[in-house]
């Protein structure tokens, strides 16, 4: 019963067709042995033990072994391999994600945005996308969720959920180390143990230092460009005093000192004619008001308690807290043509209990989530060029926005099996969502605010702006599954998805008055929500396995933020920007994803040879059925949906040998993204074109499992793809804001070769 304890309460572990899950002739022979289907999976992701061929969810998941094998850096890899799935570092920043799941996302970092796809550690959701970039160590497997989530655990998302879940400690004493030696003078060292203190009480922890030369340079400074430099931490303690009680507190804390990241611009200065840069990775950016900083930091507290053989109660207790200073260079040239330095600093409080039955027939969870959270941001806008081109020298719009939530929800999934061969689940979820925000503009001249070590001098307030709001919802799902034989499941579910609303923390309210509307209304968007349906068939077999699924999502009230250059003087020249947040209207997104796997491999052996060949296809149909913008134009002729590629595919193949009392792994990864728009309304310059990249990995383990030796080359074919970018260009190539012309775009790593060398007793 001890196992089953553990595993309660995991939202998904290996619930589906992990594109690497390639298996070790060893393992493949023993339960070819035992007569059972090669790589048969054990998944909680319905809240209790099933087999995968049980579960009526799509759900790709990564164990940690199998990230190890290919050397994975950071959780933004398995995009390459996960249908319909977006995963990037967002922007002019290190460790701020961007997520976007069957193309439902939030790509702004800003206050006042809730996230489309939900970021979890350990069961403790990331209220902000700020650093949240994770880095891989001491990991027991990543999992990804497509679609609504929030009858089963946590807070509702309306696109899907990643869940990130480290190792449990072990009852014995255990080390391990690992070295990364490659590309850009990269060094990574990362160290893990545990230690039982007696036998129901033990502690651990784990320490990952990270550093790499850029792979460009700032020409303008001298310093690199996209280098990296981080700590990342974890010390837990776990208490099982019997089989009924499990108790665990963990804390984590990642610094990131990494120089800012300066984007490449996609054209000449309209104004000094610096011409465009040969190579993508380098930068003219000057903005160093502040030095680079981000700090994250959390402490859970997760009991289980197995009430008797029906009833387990379980809860999750956290606080998180996180500071990220960056110098944003959104023109990126030495003068300050459109310069925001900004502080992002987050904190939030959590608390969920989950009440868990499983009887014969019938199984299923109740629960209570509550969420306090307050998300601040602060930026300057320095228009220098602007400014003295009009007689305001040193011209700075600030911008303050504090956003804080007040959410709780109850919720509740049920699942009766009708029949041997038929099963329905029932659930739903009520949400109350409470915003209060503080939005404060003001103008000055005689460049930073005092934010940034400037005293520059106020000439207007802009925005002054104080508001609360609340919305409820209900949220159902249902689901029917049949199973006629233990090798087929086919399924239909029906979810819908909620995402709150709030404040646009760039609105300018002066704008809303001058033009007589509503401050309020000006300054509120409201909910998105989306109905999903989605239907499966998922088959398992001694060399084959299969998820093929079907989803169709209507999706309405899409929350679309973003800003434009505003002129407040009628001159002709934008002299500052206002938020133009809007809930665009509706979309129709649907498409197929299969993933599959084929064991090449005689059902006889259990030493030799052995070969694996795993494969992922997403396609993506998405349009905007109405998309009305800031002036009231519907434009839904011209909008598509963002960072979400039509088409996307990756192959692997694996090839397992016996080699030196141990086994040899030769791993080949070829990752297909079809052409995608980083925004709403597309740029042929910013936009990017369909690429492949080509991963190899051969990583040597020893038979005792204690030693391991690797090389991982990623991007071998050093292809040049963007992954984001800024864009204040109007459709005539006149600026929008600033006079040189903000395009600019940031990039995908380039080719990399990696040695690893780890062992672990």
């Amino acid at each position: 019963m001890k196992t089953k304890l553990r595993t309660f309460g995991v939202a998904a572990a290996l619930a589906s067709v992990s594109p690497l899950a390639f298996m070790t002739p060893a393992a493949v022979g023993q339960e070819a042995q035992a007569g059972q289907p090669a790589d048969l999976i054990t998944v909680t992701a319905r809240r209790r033990e099933e087999s995968l061929q049980d579960v009526p969810v799509s759900v790709t998941a990564y164990s940690g072994a199998q990230l190890e094998q290919i050397g994975a850096q950071d959780i933004t890899i398995i995009a390459q391999t996960t249908p319909n799935v977006t995963l990037e570092v967002s922007r002019g920043t290190n460790t701020t994600l961007t997520a976007f799941i069957r193309g439902i996302g939030q790509q702004d970092p800003v206050a006042g945005f809730e996230a489309g796809v939900g970021l979890y550690v350990d069961d403790v959701y990331l209220n902000r996308p700020q650093a949240a970039v994770l880095d891989i160590f001491d990991v027991e497997r990543i999992e990804v969720l497509r679609g609504p989530q929030g009858t089963l655990y946590g807070r509702n998302t309306v696109g899907g959920a990643v869940k990130y879940v480290t190792r449990r400690l072990s009852d014995e004493p255990n080390f391990s180390a690992r070295v990364n030696v490659g590309s850009y003078n990269q060094l990574d060292t990362i160290f893990s143990g545990s230690m039982p203190l007696t036998d129901t009480f033990r502690v651990g922890g784990a320490l990952a230092r990270y550093t790499r030369d850029g792979f460009g340079t700032n020409l303008h400074t001298g310093a690199d460009n996209y280098n990296k430099d981080v700590w990342a931490g974890r010390i837990s303690a776990e208490f099982e005093p019997n089989d009924s009680v499990f108790v665990r507190l963990s804390y984590d804390r990642v610094e990131d000192s990494s120089n800012p990241r300066g984007g490449h611009r996609l054209i000449p200065g309209l104004v000094s004619g610096a011409p465009v840069l040969d190579n993508v990775f380098d930068t003219r950016a000057g903005l160093d008001v502040v030095r680079q900083k981000v700090e994250g930091e959390g402490v859970s507290l997760s009991a289980d308690f197995r009430l008797n053989d029906a009833w387990t109660l379980r809860s999750i207790t956290a606080y998180r807290e996180d500071s990220s200073t960056t110098p944003i260079d959104f023109d990126s040239l030495p003068a300050a043509d459109l310069d925001v330095p900004a502080i992002y600093e987050n904190e939030q409080f959590s608390q969920e209990f989950q009440l868990l039955y499983s009887g014969d027939r019938m199984d299923g969870i109740i629960g209570f989530y509550y969420l306090d959270a307050t998300a601040s941001t602060v930026f300057d806008v320095l228009l220098g060029t602007t400014g003295t081109l009009i007689g305001l020298p040193g011209l700075n719009a600030q911008t303050f926005g504090n956003v804080e939530t007040d959410t709780w929800s109850i919720f509740a999934d049920f699942t009766y099996d009708l029949t041997p061969e038929w099963s329905l689940s029932v659930g739903g979820r009520y949400t109350h969502d409470e915003r209060s925000s503080r939005v404060l503009r003001r103008t000055y001249i005689g460049g930073f605010s005092e934010c940034f070590g400037g005293s520059p001098t106020l000439i207007a307030t802009t925005s002054d702006f104080q508001g609360s709001e609340s919305w409820n919802d209900f949220s159902p799902r249902v689901s029917i599954a049949y199973q006629p034989t233990p090798e087929h499941n086919f399924y239909a579910s029906f979810s819908q998805g909620f995402k709150g609303g709030s404040f646009d923390p760039r609105g300018q309210t002066s704008v809303a008055i001058a033009q007589g509307i509503d401050v309020f209304e000006f300054m509120r968007f409201n909910p998105e929500t989306v109905d999903a349906y989605e239907i499966g068939w998922k088959f398992t077999g001694p060399r084959y396995r299969h998820a093929l699924a079907f989803f169709y999502n209507d999706y309405t009230d899409v929350q679309v933020p973003g800003s434009i250059g505003q002129d407040t003087t009628g001159d002709g020249v934008p002299d500052t920007f206002t938020g133009v947040t809007t809930n665009a209207g509706a979309a129709t997104i649907w498409g197929i994803e299969y993933e599959g796997n084929l064991a090449i491999a005689e059902d006889t052996v259990v030493q030799g040879d052995n070969w694996n060949f795993n494969w992922a296809v997403g396609y993506l149909n998405g349009q905007y059925d109405q998309f009305i913008n800031a002036f009231g134009v519907d434009i839904s002729d011209q909008a598509v949906i963002q960072n979400s590629p039509e088409w996307m595919a990756s192959g692997t193949l694996a090839y397992n040998v016996p080699l030196a009392n141990g086994d040899l792994s030769v791993i080949n990864t070829l990752a297909y993204r079809g052409s995608y728009s980083q925004f709403e309304i597309p740029n042929a310059l910013l936009d990017q074109d369909g690429y492949t990249l080509w991963n190899a990995s051969v990583v040597w383990n020893s038979g005792d499992g204690r030693w391991q030796a690797g090389l991982h080359g990623r991007n071998l074919t050093d292809e040049r793809y963007k992954v984001s970018g800024y864009n204040f260009i109007n459709p005539d190539g006149t600026p929008n804001l600033g006079l040189e012309g903000t395009l600019t775009a940031f990039y995908g790593d380039p080719r990399t070769v990696t040695a690893t060398f780890a062992y672990r007793f």
